[in-house]
């Protein structure tokens, strides 16, 4: 078989293990990358090129950063492929009937569920025994095209969304080479997803990492894990007559049975900060104060001897 030529498509670090596998498969042509434009992060808000386009610049690959997506126009050239990997812009069908095989994407949930951008996050939020990566051929609904081909990861007690990320990043660079060359050789014959069974993640904002401490103590543990690093679980605590935003990175796997208190009332268990939830209570132990370093919540305690009363 002839080597396929592509474009890739993609953003941030979940892109760059299947932008790598393909690189280091001779089987490929990368022939340019599209990616989001530059933006400004950090404290400093210093203008920062997206993870793909460094890959792109250090390997000498032509490098597109259209503002919006839809209003591109892609040099007229044939090409085999389009493969996309979280770029967060829907493609126009111009786009998508462009490649002589179609455009293939690379997704995060065991689609049809949790079709979407929170795809990661959402499964550990549900409390998934399992999750993985979907190679799937784009049509122009939202991750609704039919399926190449799923692999599968177990999601471990104390997996984060940070982690689970990261495993699948890998995953998908691991399975979309060969799904590729079976799929252009006529090996695979794309499946339609069943509807019925669909779920959806939306964006997530940073206001969805704040705590809602009247649901269970098993569902918050599963939130604070689930929402770190982004947008991380945070509340509000009254410290020295201020409302201030307390960061909470993690907390005890094992609820407390305690149910006397009120929702969000903190107290001392065994010596440690915890917090009474909608049923049952968590241990916290590590927490980050706004302005303040991220510490245990041990040194927290010995810090802020005058904190009592309510998370809200």
């Amino acid at each position: 078989m002839p080597r396929l030529s592509l474009i890739f498509i993609g953003t941030p670090d979940f892109a760059l293990p299947s932008l790598e596998a393909l690189k280091k498969d001779g089987r490929f042509d990368i022939m340019a990358i599209i990616t989001q434009p530059d933006k400004k992060a950090g404290r400093k808000q210093v203008l920062t090129p997206p993870p793909v386009k460094e890959f792109a610049l250090k390997n000498n690959i032509p490098v597109w950063q259209p503002e919006k997506i839809r209003e591109f126009v892609l040099p007229e050239a044939p090409i085999d492929l389009i493969v996309v990997a979280a770029y967060a812009q829907i493609l126009p069908e111009r786009i998508l009937n462009l490649p002589k095989l179609g455009c293939i994407n690379v997704h995060g949930s065991l689609l049809p569920k949790y079709r979407g951008a929170s795809c990661v996050q959402a499964a550990i939020l549900d409390g998934e025994e399992k999750s993985g990566v979907t190679i799937m051929k784009m049509d122009k609904g939202l991750d609704t095209g039919p399926i190449l081909a799923r692999a599968e990861i177990r999601i471990a007690d104390d997996e984060t969304g940070g982690s689970l990320y990261e495993k699948l990043a890998r995953l998908g660079g691991e399975i979309l080479p060969g799904t590729l060359i079976a799929y252009a050789g006529g090996e695979i014959r794309p499946a339609p997803q069943d509807d019925s069974k669909a779920s959806y993640a939306g964006i997530l904002k940073k206001e969805d990492g704040r705590i809602d401490w009247s649901k269970p103590a098993e569902e918050i543990e599963r939130f604070v894990r689930a929402m770190r690093p982004w947008p991380g679980a945070f509340t509000s605590l009254k410290i020295k007559d201020k409302i201030s935003k307390l960061k909470i990175l993690a907390v005890g796997y094992s609820p407390i049975p305690e149910n006397k208190r009120k929702s969000g009332e903190l107290f001392l268990h065994n010596g440690k900060l915890a917090v009474r939830c909608g049923r049952d209570a968590l241990v916290i132990e590590r927490l980050q104060p706004e302005g303040k370093k991220e510490m245990a919540a041990e040194e927290f305690l010995r810090g802020y001897r005058e904190i009592s009363g309510l998370f809200e």
